[in-house]
């Protein structure tokens, strides 16, 4: 018996959506009959250049679009072009409003609360983009930023992204070298700090680390030190080309800000593969591709509106803070969190929804997981009232963590699964205003984006795992990697596994409702017996112990097969004895298959993740085998690496 969905829309908001108009625009100028979700996905694949035409003009891009072609056809994927003959800026985009109303919401735990009016940010962003001016920073100079998640941020990207420049950032936390494989690739002309953070209850002064990267990175010119801990003097006097950020904005009092248009591609951001593997990646996206992207996503999969406040857990070190960032450009209001979100409890960015009214409340399955194991009910402490979409990325969202979201945050909430990631900096699949939510699945497909799942010959898969891939380009492919001269990095990356096709990596499954199932990524699937297996089916089995607070699971090469390895860390005052061993293979073989059983299963302290907070399991496949973890300081916690090294369960 099929069990209903756990959500579906409202007809009144259906009908109210931004997406549903956008489809009687079309309706009404193509003589079409469209209705349903499939319906206008279906339009935007196959009519690639009206509905990207279409999706301009109805989202407001502020900018000439020119007389040029929509599209272009690369003689490969990664040469195909969009809106050649536009000129936009981004920060234009973003800085569209100028009032008193509220633009950034920060709170930094429960040591800094501030608010920014529309037309405060842009006096702050006019006297940085004049002292960028005034700095040399022009178009295609690097500014790099090691910086929380608050309104200096933005400021400084806007300031950036007004003059031309290419915006690149981390969070704070990251360790020097794991800074210098980054900014000491991209030579950076101006590099921004902060001087210092706070997490957990701590203060963690940055000063040492500031000046040290600025000594190791020659291209650096001046360094700007943002006052977040009330030490820019004491960090910028012991590092001699850094001046303070008040001292530096002070010099130019703000006027109009004046913004360069530039053409659709030209490079706004540099982001960063993960890098456990080798030195990461620096994918080089463009100001429009970004900007249509997320805008799409915006106001057509999130129905995000002009005032609405919208709110994503993130770190500048991670796509989701340029994703949350391109809200001004609908209007919303951003709320800026900095921190832990469980200090000084699990409550606390469920206050901060109720305090300021939330309206689309974004985190990861890691956190919507933690809460369900802390045994937290949001809606039997919190009103949530202004909250209408929770989006999750990061990871697969299990099927009880959508239980968990139902039961325990709120029951009539649209609860979106999303799936893409820094490579294109937006999503492949995510939720949309017109469909059920289905346990455990992402509603379906981007508008724009022609996602399929491919078996290992690159043939159509209607049932099946398989591999996730994109048979058409969309303006957010990446302009190109840096440092990649001949682009064969670049076409490596996404394109040599299923020519002309972009092969994303991530293991995935069509549904019969017609959304999709990431099973976790495809590099690090598990083949016992020649059989391909999804990490994320064994970690839903596992984690629904009460035994168990979190678990990682590789492939260990073995007797001229695979087996599996499952490695957990146990809640205090749990066990572990033959008896839980059991009672986890037992979960195991019945929620997913005898074949998901591990063969050795081990504890563990701790488990090794990046910075923006995925687990890392090709890093201990790595020091399973004995191999070397290329870049360590890619991860928040490298030292949890020495635990899986040696291991005597491993050798027998």
């Amino acid at each position: 018996m099929k069990l209903p969905p756990l959500w579906s829309p409202a007809e009144k908001s259906v009908e109210n959506s931004r997406l549903a108009r956008l489809m009687a625009e079309v309706n009404a100028a193509d003589g079409l009959d469209l209705r349903t979700y499939a319906d206008i996905h279906s339009y935007s694949v196959r009519e690639t250049e009206a509905f990207w035409a279409k999706a301009w003009d109805f989202m407001g891009l502020i900018g000439e679009r020119g007389d040029g072609p929509i599209f272009v056809q690369g003689d490969k994927f990664e040469t195909s072009r969009f809106f050649e003959g536009a000129r936009l800026n981004f920060a234009e985009n973003l800085l569209r409003k100028k009032d008193d109303t509220p633009a950034l919401i920060f709170r930094g735990e429960d040591k800094v609360a501030r608010t920014l009016s529309w037309a405060e940010l842009h006096a702050a962003v006019s006297s940085a983009q004049q002292a960028m001016r005034a700095a040399g920073i022009g178009e295609g100079d690097r500014v790099a930023a090691l910086i929380p998640n608050m309104p200096e941020a933005i400021i400084a990207l806007l300031a950036a992204a007004s003059l031309g420049a290419i915006w690149s950032s981390a969070s704070p936390d990251f360790g020097v070298q794991g800074v210098l494989d980054r900014f000491g690739q991209i030579e950076p002309k101006l590099f921004i700090a902060c001087d210092g953070y706070y997490y957990a209850g701590k203060t963690l002064y940055t000063g040492d680390k500031v000046a040290e990267i600025v000594a190791k990175i020659p291209s650096i010119e001046q360094a700007w030190i943002v006052p977040y801990l009330g030490r820019a003097g004491d960090v910028a006097a012991a590092c001699p080309k850094a001046r303070a950020w008040d001292e530096v904005l002070a010099a130019h009092p703000a006027t109009d800000v004046e913004f360069t248009r530039l053409p659709f591609s030209h490079p706004l951001y540099i982001l960063y593969s993960s890098g456990t593997t080798g030195t990461p990646k620096c994918i080089v996206h463009s100001g429009g591709g970004a900007l249509m992207q997320q805008m799409k996503e915006h106001q057509l999969h999130c129905d995000l509106r002009d005032g609405d406040k919208l709110f994503y857990f993130t770190t500048c070190g991670w796509m989701m803070w340029n994703w949350l960032v391109a809200g001004l450009a609908t209007g919303a209001t951003l709320v800026l969190y900095d921190g832990s979100p469980f200090h000084p409890d699990g409550n606390v960015l469920f206050d901060l929804a109720d305090e300021v009214g939330i309206d689309i409340f974004g985190t990861s399955a890691k956190y919507i997981d933690s809460l369900k194991k802390a045994g937290l009910r949001p809606r039997d402490t919190h009103r949530l009232s202004s909250v209408r979409m929770i989006t999750s990325t990061g990871s697969p969202l299990a099927p009880e963590s959508f239980d968990y979201v139902y039961d325990a945050i709120k029951p009539d909430v649209h609860l979106a699964s999303i799936s893409g990631g820094t490579d294109i900096c937006g999503c492949f699949v995510l939720g949309n205003p017109l469909s059920p939510v289905w346990r455990g699945e992402i509603q379906g497909a981007g508008l724009g984006m022609a996602v399929d799942v491919f078996d290992d010959e690159g043939r159509h898969l209607d049932h099946g795992k398989g591999e996730l891939v994109c048979l058409k380009p969309f303006p957010s492919i990446p302009v190109y990697f840096w440092n990649d001269a001949d682009g064969t990095k670049y076409h490596n990356a996404y394109f040599d596994r299923f020519p002309g096709l972009w092969h994303h990596g991530d293991f995935a499954e069509w549904t019969e409702n017609g959304g999709i199932v990431i099973h976790g990524r495809s590099d690090a699937t598990l083949n016992p017996g020649g059989v391909r297996i999804g990490t994320a089916e064994i970690y839903r089995q596992v984690e629904q112990l009460e035994e168990i607070k979190e678990a990682i699971v590789i492939g260990q090469d073995w007797d001229n097969d695979v087996r599996v390895v499952l490695f957990v860390v146990l809640k205090a005052g749990a066990v572990f004895d033959e008896g839980l061993k059991q009672t986890i293979k037992a979960k195991i073989r019945h929620g997913a298959s005898p074949r998901h059983v591990p063969a050795v299963i081990v504890q563990v302290p701790d488990i090794p993740r990046t910075k923006s907070g995925k687990i890392t399991e090709i890093a201990v496949r790595d020091i399973v085998h004995g191999r070397a973890v290329k870049n360590t300081e890619a991860l928040a916690n490298p030292d949890a690496l020495d635990h899986y090294r040696d291991i005597g369960d491993l050798q027998k």
